[in-house]
């Protein structure tokens, strides 16, 4: 694998981490690598459904989002994703603390990937997992990429 500039990874943790669904969800991309994510929300009253549990939509984005990231760094440069399909099993219910979402890309292809991720709560334990299938879009770029410093090194 490729490995990823560092001067690249701080501009896109800027601009994902500052645009307005990751602000709405309270999400922050901790860390990229090559084919790997680490996504956190610090669960707050806005994340609870009625029953004072985590939404499940609030465990859908960290899924999406991590495994979206995973397979966003081993992409060529220049080109952007879109998630075509998301698969994922609620193994506990949540109340409170912090959620990771831990990203990893499976295989990449020339059109469509594969990533998975699991959510941990604070503690570690597993309390959900999903699948995550992209399809590349050459035509969609993040706001700033194509002045932004180089993808790889």
């Amino acid at each position: 694998m490729k490995e990823l500039n560092p001067e690249w990874v701080r501009s896109v943790l800027e601009a994902a981490n500052g645009c307005p669904y990751f602000q709405l969800q309270s999400m922050n991309i901790l860390e990229l690598a090559p084919g790997r994510s680490k996504i956190r929300i610090d669960v707050q009253t806005k994340h609870l459904q009625p029953f004072g549990q985590v939404h499940g939509g609030v465990f859908s984005s960290l899924i999406d989002a991590a495994g979206w990231w995973a397979a966003y760094t081993v992409i060529e440069e220049g080109l952007g994703l879109t998630t075509l399909e998301m698969k994922l099993n609620y193994l506990a219910p949540v109340q409170n603390g912090k959620l990771i979402g831990l990203g990893r890309s499976i295989k990449v292809g020339r059109n469509i990937g594969l990533a998975e991720a699991g959510l941990e709560n604070e503690d570690g334990r597993l309390v959900a997992h999903g699948t995550v299938t992209v399809m590349i879009v050459p035509a969609l770029k993040m706001e700033g990429q194509s002045t932004g410093p180089s993808k790889f090194i």
